[in-house]
């Protein structure tokens, strides 16, 4: 082990670790700037600015490890550099001497301001910035400091360039589809269209002589003419050093062009860079254990009008629960039934269940007669019911797309009619109502700009009685987003007055007209971590969940109190001995299969393998699996648990042969509460390893994401984490780095990962695993993967020297070849347990609405086999809620090149390993998940889709089981 000691914003920061350098002589998406006097090239490798000589050479490191500093650009008097640097959840746009020297922040605010630009006579800096409410073009003035606006509109407005002359400046504009560049002159503020593209432009340069050299698809333009045609250009600006001479970057390299030859010229670098091969004691789930374990999932619990009794739902069943009494189990059955409500006169119920088969649906229960009515029989599904105060209608989100897109809709009781008052949003949090009757709140999320997608949770207010889609936005406090739309209200007080959310990870009110409109600041009531705010009856309490705990507050004292919730349960573990008779056995250790195996089960584990013998069937259950193949149980390492699919949804995952999965991201007591209520038996489903949020700071986009605004409110997430037991943690695509590396301390502590989006510092600091070859970032571009899908030595040495565990997710090839092999796979009833829409992403292209990065020789494809030959563990994972995307995903590890047998140890063994569960092979001591299969996987991969009966933890499931109920 070596000592490193890194400065971090003028403090030494002492980091221990079994660090490893490694030296790279190529970077995926960087930049590159040249000092006009030709003497030094500046480049963001990874984050930090570099300078190397300009004829190449070693790298210098001159920023710090975690500033994410990007796109630098030279002064025209060659001294400075100017770059944006995400360092407290925002990018701002900082200065630093070419030697590493007086480093400055020059702009601030909770806003993102981009990609800086010098004027030629170094007295300005133009940059993009959303603090318009959209990307405009700005300039400061470096002596006085003033920002001025440039463009404004509605259009999104990027990387700027000043004219020779300085008298306009260039930019890149939405307008036109995005293929025009535009210009406004500084006096007069006129605009004009100087350029039109055939594709959408990302880049420009405004050259010494006029010239504008731009950037689209994957090369550099002059006058719709590629300059870099058969190259793999970044999508970044050009660097101009004379009148038709530049640098740029293109393949990993460096590379100087003239516009007038042919030829460009390498510039080699090295750049060494540490990673870090993390070594810690990792928590092992207790998978054998049948003593009795206390409920954590507790989900939504809400009071009784008369404020006698919760509601909630935990264990797969609604609870009612007298305070200070004991749970009693109200529905008692093997649906998912969740989101219980109270009727304002608290005689009924109403609650989501897919019980009686099919998917969820709206459901009243008589409290006093146990009896239940079916409310609604939609085709999409209702989450989230709020009664109306006069009790006879019932607000709901109507789920209809993925990740929680709903539509807000009203129930109305005596009729039985539904109508829709507000048009499908992105993942809205849960309706609650005025006490008038006339409106309906809830939290949406309103974006900082089309740019990108992230934005803040605001209080979206709709009229019960107007037009469709009207709408109020109220933000109740300015720059300050509530921490997620699940979970996190708003909940409007029963007298009107004031609503109830999350803010800052603590309980906070405000007060409201009557139409909901703020009508003064937030008010913080608690100082401890809260989650789902619930008012009583006469508007004098809050009810929240703190962490493990439930509490109840009243307005007049200064001290919740706690309400107990003694509910526990005992792991299903199945008794008995049972033998499998298989006819081939694929066993995950070996790349053949063995013909006339017998596997021994008692209980939950495998006890024998060994060849048939009729001495081992005289006692136990024999499953005749003589036409079949045994394999290992599937592991879908990387998708997210989505309430709108119920019961039915695991049992899919079942029927399509996954055993286990992680969901990295989702609301923190559905996560415990998914893990319990499948230990327990009471759920069929997948082993389920969850985290809670993923942990965003201040902006986010997910609703199973929270805004974390402050280190205070992060430490209190982190302890959230530790409290409901989650198996990981989720860093996602706004946390800055210094505060991912705090969450590997704290992880690591615990005994549990961190999956990441980023690349580095998280290889440096600890990260356990690195989650897409692409996907989202808050660059706007991949760190990972650059335009064709293709990486380079630092990605490649990066992932695999630090052994990290890469999820590539690239589906998309795969599951067109799987429906291109098989054309009635879209007809197959294990779809049936699914919403429409995700069957009707079968039919769109990439199988899955969107599939990410094609497999290929030199693209994605080439990435991961690339990263696993470098030393990084590839595990199977797909980013949607469709289990038959895993086997996609598998497919096209094959078209990239993988075996069979390579490909189905991504999915069986690596990522049981990762997960430290005794799974993942067929042999003595490890966890009974095994499904049997027509066909031998090992010769033709797609035979591992053909499922025909699978043990899960030693239970055994026909597909008519999970079919048919």
């Amino acid at each position: 082990m070596r000592l490193k000691i890194f400065l971090l914003l003028g403090t030494a920061v002492l980091f221990a670790s079994p660090a490893l350098d490694i030296t790279v002589h190529e970077g995926t998406s960087m930049s590159v700037t040249a000092a006009p006097d030709g003497s030094l090239l500046a480049t963001d490798l990874q984050g930090s600015l570099w300078t190397l000589p300009a004829s190449g050479g070693p790298a210098h490191r001159i920023t710090g490890l975690y500033d994410d500093a990007r796109q630098p650009a030279f002064s025209p008097n060659s001294q400075t550099l100017a770059y944006f640097a995400f360092r407290e959840g925002h990018y701002a746009i900082w200065t630093i001497r070419r030697d590493g020297t007086n480093e400055r922040r020059l702009t601030w605010g909770p806003y993102d301001d981009r990609e800086p630009a010098w004027s030629h006579d170094g007295k300005q800096l133009a940059f993009a910035s959303d603090r318009s409410g959209s990307y405009n073009i700005w300039t400061l003035d470096l002596a006085s400091g003033t920002l001025h606006q440039i463009t404004r509109g509605a259009n999104e407005n990027r990387m700027p360039a000043f004219s020779p002359s300085v008298e306009e400046i260039a930019y890149t504009s939405t307008r036109e589809n995005g293929r025009a560049i535009w210009a406004t002159t500084l006096k007069t503020a006129s605009e004009r269209a100087l350029h039109t593209a055939p594709t959408a432009i990302t880049a420009l340069a405004w050259g010494p002589s006029g010239q504008i050299v731009y950037h689209t698809v994957s090369h550099q333009d002059l006058n719709n003419k590629p300059l870099t045609a058969d190259e793999n250009a970044a999508p970044f600006r050009v660097s101009w050093v004379s009148a038709t001479e530049f640098f740029y970057t293109a393949d990993g390299h460096i590379r100087r062009r003239s516009t007038t030859a042919p030829e460009a010229q390498t510039i080699d670098f090295t750049a060494t860079l540490a990673v870090n091969n993390t070594r810690y004691k990792q928590r092992l789930r207790d998978t054998d254990s049948i003593a009795p374990r206390q409920a954590l999932g507790i989900v939504h619990p809400t009071l009784s009008p008369d404020g006698k009794t919760l509601a909630f739902h935990a264990l797969g069943d609604i609870y009612l629960m007298p305070l200070g009494g004991a749970p009693r189990n109200l529905t008692k059955d093997a649906a998912y039934d969740t989101d219980p409500a109270w009727s304002p006169d608290g005689k009924h119920l109403v609650y989501a269940s897919d019980k009686n088969g099919g998917l969820l649906q709206l459901w009243l229960r008589d409290v006093a007669t146990n009896q239940d009515r079916k409310l609604t029989n939609l085709t999409t599904q209702p989450l989230a019911p709020a009664w109306s105060p006069d009790g006879a209608r019932i607000a709901f989100l109507n789920v209809n797309e993925m990740w929680g897109a709903a539509s807000l809709d009203i129930l109305d009781l005596a009729s039985g009619k539904t109508t829709k008052l507000h048009d499908t949003i992105f993942a809205p949090g849960a309706p609650t109502w005025s006490p008038d009757g006339k409106h309906i709140a809830l939290a949406a999320l309103s974006a900082n700009s089309k740019s990108f997608r992230e934005g803040t949770n605001q209080i979206l207010v709709v009229d019960s009685d107007g037009p469709a889609n009207n709408e109020h936005w109220y933000t109740p406090a300015p720059n300050l987003s509530i921490d997620s739309r699940l979970g996190c209200g708003p909940a409007w007080s029963p007298d009107g007055t004031q609503m109830a959310a999350i803010y800052e990870g603590t309980l906070a009110v405000w007060p409201v007209s009557p139409t909901g409109e703020p009508q003064g600041p937030i008010r913080h009531l608690t100082t401890e971590i809260a989650h789902d705010p619930a008012w009583s009856a006469d508007s004098q309490q809050i009810l929240y969940q703190a962490n493990d705990k439930i509490r109840l507050l009243s307005l007049n004292t200064a001290a919740p109190r706690d309400i107990p919730v003694n509910l526990k349960y005992t792991p299903a573990i199945p008794k008995g001995r049972t033998i499998i008779h298989a006819g081939q056995l694929v066993d995950g250790k070996s790349p053949t299969a063995r013909a006339g195996m017998d596997v021994v089960m008692e209980g939950n584990r495998i006890r024998t393998v060994a060849p048939h013998s009729a001495a081992l069937h005289k006692t136990g259950t024999l499953i005749d699996a003589t036409n079949l193949t045994a394999m290992p149980g599937l592991i879908e390492y990387h998708t997210h648990l989505q309430k709108d699919q119920g019961a039915a949804g695991r049992r899919a995952a079942l029927a399509f042969g996954v055993t286990t999965l992680r969901s990295p991201g989702g609301g923190p007591y559905e996560a415990a509460e998914d893990r319990e209520a499948n230990e327990a038996g009471i759920r069929p489903g997948p082993r389920v390893f969850a985290s809670g949020y993923m942990l965003d700071w201040e902006r986010t986009y997910y609703k199973g994401a929270v805004a974390i605004s402050t280190p205070r409110h992060f430490e209190m997430e982190l302890e959230r984490t530790r409290s409901l037991q989650h198996d990981l943690v989720k860093s996602y695509v706004r946390l800055p780095d210094i505060q991912q590396k705090r969450a590997v301390e704290f992880a690591h502590g615990i005994g549990i990962p961190v999956a990441s989006h980023e690349l580095y510092p998280a290889a440096l600091v600890g990260v356990d695993s690195i989650e897409h070859t692409g996907a989202t970032s808050r660059r706007g571009y991949s760190p990972k993967i650059g335009p064709q899908q293709r990486s380079y030595e630092d990605v490649i040495q990066i992932v695999g020297k630090s052994n990290s565990i890469l999820c590539p997710m690239i589906i998309g090839a795969g599951v067109q070849k799987l429906i291109a092999t098989n054309p009635a796979l879209p007809n197959d009833p294990r779809f049936n347990l699914y919403p429409a829409w995700v069957r009707a992403q079968l039919q769109s292209p990439g199988g899955r609405g969107g599939g990410r990065g094609a497999p290929g020789t030199s693209g994605a494809g080439k990435m991961v086999l690339d990263a696993r030959k470098a030393g990084a563990r590839i595990v199977a994972g797909t980013d949607t809620p469709n289990a038959f995307n895993l086997h996609g995903e598998l497919a096209s590890y094959s078209l990239a090149g993988m075996s069979p047998y390579e490909a189905l140890k991504a999915a069986t063994v690596t990522p049981a390993e990762a997960l430290g569960l005794d799974a993942g092979t067929i042999e003595p001591g490890k966890l009974a998940d095994i499904i049997l299969v027509e066909g031998n996987p090992l010769e033709d991969l797609a035979n591992a889709l053909r499922v025909r009966q699978v043990i899960a933890n030693g239970k055994i499931y026909t597909l008519k089981d999970l079919l048919g109920n």
